[in-house]
């Protein structure tokens, strides 16, 4: 795969309280090239960075909860019968998994492009 070359430049005039703004912009977006920043910012209008710590606690429940739903299914199939305490620690998973997902929903609706 080959590189792409910038070949051509602009240049422009700012203040140092608009030099200081745009640095903390590109800061916050957890960018440390100012060119890299500047250019996407240029060509795209907006720079978003998703930083969801409730994402990495969604997949943990996702597959804790795949893991218990396989052994319920596996000691269902053994014994013909299915208990009431695996339905209901199934129930209180899903419900924590439906908090965390409305929680994520809920940062994302804040962010305005």
């Amino acid at each position: 795969m080959e590189m792409s070359t910038s070949e051509e430049f602009i240049r422009i005039r700012l203040s140092t309280e608009d030099l200081q703004k745009i640095r903390k912009k590109m800061e916050s977006a957890g960018t440390k090239n100012l060119s890299a920043y500047v250019r996407k910012m240029a060509l795209d209008g907006y720079c978003v960075r998703m930083d969801l710590p409730e994402m990495k606690k969604l997949f943990s429940l996702l597959g804790h909860c795949s893991g218990n739903l396989n052994q319920y299914a596996k000691k269902a199939n053994q014994t013909d019968s299915i208990y009431l305490k695996d339905i209901q620690d199934l129930q209180k998973s899903l419900d924590e998994i439906y908090e965390v997902c409305r929680k994520i929903l809920a940062a994302l609706m804040k962010i305005s492009v």
